[in-house]
C-alpha cells in the first residue's frame, strides 16, 4: 500500500464515520505565533478546539503537512522525520473516547480496511498524575475491544500526554497504539515502551 492509498483510506473511513474532509492547514500557523511552523494536525484546529464553530461542522478528518521540531534530534532514525502528514479525526464538542478509540481499533484492524494483525497491536493509556487520574475509561475500552492487559501500558505524561502544540492550548491525557515491527512469532505477550520494535501509529 502506499502513502497516498493509506492516507485515502483513512479520510474515506472517517468520511463514512459522518466527518467532513478539510483541507491541510499552511504550514506556517496562523493562529499560534509561539512557534514557527506547524507541528502537529491539531494547530490549526485549535480556535475551534477551543469552541468556535467549524465551517465543516463537528467532526472533521485531515491529513495535516507538519514539520516536527521538537524531536528534531531523532530525525534520521526508522520513525521520526522532519516534514511528515498527520491524519487526524476531529470532534468539537460530539464524540468522546468510546468512538475514537473504537473507531481507531476498527479501521486498524478491519478486514475491510487496514487489516493488520490484532495480535501484534498494543495500546498505551496515562498512569494518572497529581494533575490528573490514571485513564481508567479508555482502559475499559480497549479491554472492551479484546485488548489483552498486558498489552494495556499505563505511561506517564511525557508518553501520554498530548499538547500543546505551541506555548499554551488544549492539551491532556491521550491513549496510543503500537505495532509490533518486529518478526510475527516473536511479538511479546506483554508491551513494552522501551522495546524500538514496538511502532507507535497512533
Amino acid at each position: 500500500m502506499t502513502a497516498k492509498e493509506l492516507r485515502q483510506k483513512y479520510l474515506d473511513f472517517f468520511k463514512s464515520k459522518g466527518h467532513a474532509i478539510i483541507s491541510s492547514g499552511s504550514l506556517m500557523p496562523e493562529n499560534d505565533p509561539t512557534v514557527l511552523f506547524t507541528t502537529a494536525g491539531m494547530h490549526p484546529l485549535v480556535p475551534y478546539l477551543m469552541g468556535e464553530n467549524h465551517p465543516g461542522g463537528r467532526r472533521v478528518v485531515s491529513a495535516q503537512k507538519c514539520v516536527r521540531t521538537g524531536d528534531i534530534d531523532e530525525v534520521g532514525d526508522a520513525t521520526h522525520h522532519t516534514f511528515f502528514e498527520m491524519l487526524g479525526n476531529w470532534s468539537f464538542g460530539d464524540y468522546f473516547k468510546q468512538e475514537a478509540i473504537s473507531w481507531s481499533w476498527e479501521f486498524l484492524t478491519s478486514p475491510d480496511w487496514l487489516n493488520l494483525d490484532k495480535s501484534r497491536l498494543a495500546v498505551s493509556v496515562f498512569a494518572g498524575d497529581k494533575d490528573a487520574p490514571f485513564d481508567q475509561e479508555a482502559h475499559d475500552i480497549w479491554l472492551s475491544l479484546g485488548v489483552a492487559e498486558e498489552r494495556i501500558a499505563r505511561l506517564p505524561k511525557k508518553n501520554n500526554g498530548w499538547g500543546p502544540a505551541g506555548l499554551t492550548g488544549p492539551c491532556g491525557p491521550d491513549t496510543e497504539m503500537f505495532y509490533w515491527s518486529g518478526e510475527p512469532d516473536k511479538t511479546p505477550a506483554g508491551f513494552n515502551d522501551d522495546n524500538p520494535l514496538w511502532v507507535e501509529i497512533w
